[in-house]
């Protein structure tokens, strides 16, 4: 089994930053707490069980859960992952 992910880790405040300085316009992080958050995509359209566990999955994120310094990318691919601020940059291009 692999464990997938970038060589640099960042925190949910740490993208939105990120993303400010990419996009040129400011972006926060609001840590809302799990049930306010399934409510929010409720509200949003989606439905209550996918909310409930995307707001459960940001709550992971945000506790690093989702993080891994395992190198299977890297060796997978036969080269560097792109960096957040790379990865930003070509997204926003398109």
């Amino acid at each position: 089994m692999y464990e997938l992910g970038g060589d640099e880790s960042f925190t949910l405040t740490e993208l939105a930053a990120a993303i400010s300085a990419a996009a040129g316009k400011q972006v926060t992080y609001a840590d809302l707490p799990v049930a306010d958050f399934a409510r929010a995509l409720t509200s949003a359209g989606l439905p209550t069980e996918l909310a409930e566990v995307l707001a459960d999955a940001d709550r992971g994120m945000n506790r690093g859960e989702m993080y891994t310094d395992s190198g299977d990318l890297r060796r997978l691919i036969g080269r560097p992952p792109l960096t957040l601020a790379e990865a930003l940059s070509a997204a926003l291009q398109h």
